[in-house]
């Protein structure tokens, strides 16, 4: 693999790592992350479906979106799989505000033939810091050789709105509205969304909810809720063109005090810039 070619795929891998791992966090489609790399689309709920859930189950599932909500932040722990092409698992601390999200995850890819290119390309692993209005990839020092010895990329949210094709399309709004609740939003479109029961998560009591959303690209949504009605974990299944992708997330010590640094200016590279020079 040239150069060129190699900061590229890693750079771009990096945003698909951003939108699955904030995803740990919310519900629905991420935009592709940009032409260098194959990204799976997650299946996403339509804009039309059935009427808005009423009665006992919507009025449980309301009071849990309000509280999850109102939290603020959360640790959070979690697992990706997108097919045959990528798994993730990642843990840190999240925050959700009016003004986005913010915090810090360490993401280690696991499996998948982007993880075998990325091991080849020296990095296994990464930290993400998520800021209102970027995104930044801390990769090893192999690729930071590639791109004057900086450490961090980063990724302006309106920057990756432009790239290419529309493939950045809705990544800003993405991950201003990236919150626990919004799964259970979706859990409220689902036409035959159930009370399965109680279950112990984790050595907590929970009550276990279940709903598919989507018609073309099912996805079926699993959120199981403790005695608070906070979030304890969520399960989300749909299928890929790469084959079945699963996220599962788990979702502890709400209201966590959450921090994100900007690095230093003089260890990062801005990933637009970066797409520039390479094409130059």
């Amino acid at each position: 693999m040239t150069g060129t070619r190699a900061c590229r795929t890693v750079a771009s891998i990096a945003v698909s790592a951003a939108l699955a791992c904030g995803s740990a966090c919310t519900a629905g489609e991420p935009p592709a992350a940009a032409p260098a790399t194959s990204t799976p689309a997650r299946p996403t709920a339509p804009s039309s479906g059935p009427p808005a859930l009423t009665g006992p189950s919507a009025d449980a599932l309301r009071a849990v979106e309000r509280a999850t909500g109102r939290a603020g932040s959360a640790r959070v722990e979690s697992t990706t799989v997108m097919g045959r092409e990528l798994s993730l698992e990642a843990e840190g601390a999240l925050g959700w505000r009016d003004d986005g999200l913010t915090g810090t995850l360490t993401i280690t890819y696991t499996g998948g033939t982007t993880a075998e290119t990325m091991r080849r390309l020296g990095t296994t692993a990464m930290e993400a810091r998520y800021l209102p209005d970027a995104y930044y990839a801390r990769v090893g020092d192999e690729f930071a050789e590639r791109v004057g010895g900086r450490h961090w990329i980063k990724y302006v949210y309106e920057d990756l709105e432009d790239l290419g094709g529309g493939a950045g399309a809705g990544f800003a709004d993405q991950m201003r509205n990236t919150t626990p609740n919004q799964a259970v939003k979706l859990l409220l479109t689902a036409g035959d969304v159930r009370r399965v029961g109680e279950e112990t998560t984790r050595g907590r009591r929970t009550t276990h909810w279940s709903g598919t959303v989507g018609t073309e690209t099912a996805q079926t949504v699993d959120i199981w809720v403790d005695d608070r009605d906070l979030l304890v974990k969520k399960v989300e299944r749909g299928r890929t063109k790469t084959g079945e992708l699963t996220q599962t997330a788990y979702y502890s010590d709400y209201g966590v005090t959450v921090s994100a640094q900007r690095p230093p200016a003089g260890d990062t590279t801005d990933f637009k810039e970066l797409l520039r020079s390479q094409a130059g």
